[in-house]
């Protein structure tokens, strides 16, 4: 039940493996790219405390100092990322060694940034252990951390050498959690593949109990993300798809502090769901395409509006302010990934703010 995704960058080429199992594997898997028997290990508490152990064993005669941050997206900063940095220099960290990130899509960005910048660039390996991670956050090399000014504005496009999406671990999420994760799932289909986005609601429910379902539906999601990077690794075309969702989830994160009242992939769905009601608003789509978006986040339990997120936000004025700090910016003009239905997004730059505003106003 191994399936490998292989992303061909040339000299920067990797696997992503997916399957059961593969923690309990670690050392045959990263082995082959050790030049010693070393490994510096950065995860986070909660992550440590179910799956540390078992990764330890998996390295067999590897061996693997650790270091334990806290959990959460306020982890992904300026003070976690000196923190990593040195803590690798102090335990001697050379140019040819790996750095292996254990964890979610917060652990693989900030792990994945400090070895982009450690001299200059040294390996590292993503094990990631929530589903979000596992089909986005962990495959093309974006890494980074969050600043005052928004999410993910500071970071370096550094691919890792290998990725080990061990399905196994995911029986371990919380509900909340695996659902954030599937945000980014349903995503894919409504981006670029309406057929994978058929085949979500059909088995979509059953992706919690069933292995053989859920290492199909990572497959499938990292081929998508591996074939647009592979098409446009910086993001200076294709790849700006990934982000359906992304500008009102990015606006709403920080509207919330980042904190757990919005967890990026529920940010996601919840962008996902605007970006099709705005598409409709403007004429792009018909209005069934938002219906069909809404109902799958419905029956998989998700949130799919304003109103699902707890406490007060800020109004739609306030909300544009912040989208303004979008990385996706361009001349002062905001980019929205938007759709002609389910599975046909493009990238624009010609959105009314009127009509956003109206949007997130019937959001609430």
């Amino acid at each position: 039940m191994i399936e490998t995704v292989h992303v061909p960058l040339g000299a920067r080429a990797y696997d992503v493996v997916i399957g059961p199992g593969l923690i309990g594997e670690a050392e045959a898997r990263i082995a082959p790219f050790l030049k010693r028997p070393r490994v510096f290990v950065v995860t986070e508490t909660r992550v440590a405390a179910l799956h540390l152990d078992a990764f330890r064993a998996g390295l067999g005669g590897i061996a693997a100092p650790v270091l334990e941050l806290a959990p959460g997206e306020g982890t992904k900063d300026w003070t976690n990322l000196t923190r990593v940095v040195e803590w690798l220099l102090d335990e001697r960290c050379e140019r040819g060694d790996v750095v292996v990130a254990l964890g979610g899509g917060v652990i693989g960005d900030l792990v994945g940034f400090a070895a982009a910048v450690l001299r200059r660039g040294v390996r590292f390996v993503q094990v990631p252990t929530t589903l979000l991670a596992q089909v986005d956050s962990s495959v093309g090399g974006k890494t980074g951390i969050n600043t005052r000014h928004g999410k993910n504005l500071v970071g370096a496009f550094h691919q890792p050498v290998l990725v080990l999406a061990d399905v196994d671990v995911l029986g371990t999420l919380e509900p909340r959690d695996f659902l954030a994760g599937y945000g980014e799932v349903a995503k894919y289909g409504l981006l670029g593949d309406e057929g994978f986005f058929a085949w979500l609601e059909e088995n979509g429910p059953r992706l919690v109990l069933d292995t053989a379902l859920r290492v199909e539906a990572v497959r499938r999601s990292v081929q998508m993300k591996a074939d647009i990077v592979v098409r446009d690794e910086t993001e200076q075309g294709d790849r700006a798809l990934l982000n359906l969702g992304h500008t009102f989830c990015h606006a709403l994160e920080a509207a919330t502090g980042y904190s757990d009242r919005l967890l990026h992939g529920e940010g996601v769905a919840i962008g996902c769901a605007l970006a099709f009601d705005l598409s409709a608003r403007l004429g792009l789509c018909a209005q069934e395409a938002p219906s069909r978006v809404r109902a799958h986040l419905q029956e998989m339990g998700m949130r799919r509006d304003l109103s699902d997120i707890p406490g007060d936000l800020p109004g739609s004025e306030a909300l544009l302010e912040l989208m303004g700090q979008d990385k996706k910016v361009v001349e002062g003009r905001l980019r929205f990934v938007l759709a002609r239905g389910v599975g046909e997004a493009f990238v624009t730059g010609e959105v009314p703010p009127e009509a956003v505003r109206a949007t997130l106003d019937a959001a609430r």
